[in-house]
């Protein structure tokens, strides 16, 4: 006969009833503040449209509400770069504003250079090229040797019309990928456009001076007081022969004097921009700032130096990071030495200063020999001489070494 259960342990049966009751009320009470903590998931018997709102996810495509459960962080809310990842999805669907919406949440929450440059693409697509240029300026300012943005940029300028600062920035992508042939189009495409540019100026300067003059032989005028009279028929005729002589000649003189135009109209626009860069020379905060103006002032070693000085030494390794050239280095060492003599301690501190920039070594390492013998003969010649004070000197000696130069 079984044994029926004591009171004692009916009520440890109870107690433990109890003890799981209250278990499973608190799980429930903490499933339902996740919920509220939670942003409202969107409603998938909505009706389905092919207007995307520019201020919310996608909410009628399948996959897309998959991707947005998936893209968020532990606690249920988006992070910077799952903003990102679904502004790509987006861009990849051609759904270029809600691309951007997702980028610039992306910006708000972190801002990097890739969020910027995926933005300015976006802005592209859409054909927003000032915005598109300015994000690609944002994402310099944070990486100033990201490719992309740069690339990017040159393409937003050139349809702003802006084709000498879009060939600056092909050159200067060039310039850290020498080999993308992407941008070795863009930078062609860029100075096509440039050029015809200049050549249309001066062939309609040239056709309004032809009209002038056709003008003046037609209808008469006078000059300094004489009066001039159209040529008459029989004259005409008369001259006939003689003018059919040279016709060849002057048409070739014609095609010189526009050949000699377009050098003057260069020439006078490269002394225009020279002279403009002088008046503002205000210091650079970027590698990309500083070469645009060294590029600008090229040819005068003054102006150059103006714009070194103009930069506190100890801002140097800032300022280039990693973006700093073999043929910049170069450029500034020579520059350094046209105010050596009467500035002394700027000068070393330049060099100095140079040396504590990112990868500096690698750079001193891939110098031509050319290059070194130029340096060698710089030290040799200005900077470690018998007119060189004993304390810059020393400073000097060991900066050699750095420079690995030899004695």
């Amino acid at each position: 006969m079984a044994r029926a259960p004591s009171k004692h342990g009916r009520d440890q049966a109870l107690d433990f009833q109890g003890f799981l009751s209250d278990l499973q009320d608190w799980e429930l009470s903490l499933k339902d503040k996740d919920k509220k903590m939670r942003p409202q998931q969107p409603n998938k018997e909505a009706p389905k449209s092919r207007d995307f709102g520019t201020s919310s996810y996608s909410t009628n495509y399948e996959p897309m509400n998959t991707v947005s459960s998936s893209f968020t962080s532990e606690d249920g809310l988006p992070d910077a770069a799952s903003e990102k990842d679904l502004g790509n999805e987006y861009f990849k669907q051609k759904k270029f504003k809600e691309a951007i919406d997702c980028y610039s949440r992306s910006i708000a929450l972190t801002p990097t250079a890739v969020a910027f440059a995926n933005r300015a693409m976006s802005y592209i697509k859409i054909k927003r090229f000032q915005e598109a240029e300015n994000d690609c300026t944002e994402a310099l300012n944070l990486d100033d040797r990201y490719i992309k943005a740069y690339s990017r940029r040159a393409t937003a300028r050139k349809e702003l019309g802006k084709l000498k600062e879009s060939i600056e920035d092909a050159e200067f992508a060039l310039r850290l990928e020498p080999h993308n042939q992407e941008i070795k189009k863009q930078y062609a495409e860029a100075k096509s456009l440039y050029e015809k540019g200049i050549l249309q100026k001066v062939s309609g300067a040239i056709k309004i001076s032809e009209q002038d003059k056709q003008k003046v032989e037609k209808s008469g005028t006078t000059v300094n007081g004489h009066s001039i009279q159209p040529v008459s028929s029989t004259t005409q005729r008369t001259e006939t022969t003689a003018v059919g002589d040279h016709t060849k000649k002057i048409n070739t003189n014609g095609k010189q004097a526009s050949k000699l135009s377009v050098q003057e109209l260069a020439s006078r626009a490269a002394s225009r921009a020279k002279a403009l860069a002088a008046e503002n020379i205000t210091p650079p905060s970027s590698a990309y700032q500083f070469e645009a103006s060294w590029r600008g002032l090229s040819g005068d070693r003054a102006l150059q130096a103006k714009l070194l000085k103009a930069i506190s030494p100890s801002a140097l390794p800032q300022i280039f990071k990693n973006a700093l050239t073999v043929h910049i280095l170069v450029d500034i060492l020579k520059c350094v030495t046209t105010f050596f003599i009467d500035e002394m301690d700027l000068a070393v501190s330049v060099l100095e200063n140079l040396t504590k920039v990112p990868r500096f070594d690698t750079l001193i390492m891939f110098l031509s020999s050319n290059d070194k013998a130029d340096l060698a003969k710089i030290w040799d010649e200005v900077f470690y001489n018998e007119a060189t004070p004993i304390e810059f000197a020393e400073k000097l000696d060991n900066l050699r070494a750095k420079y690995c130069l030899k004695r």
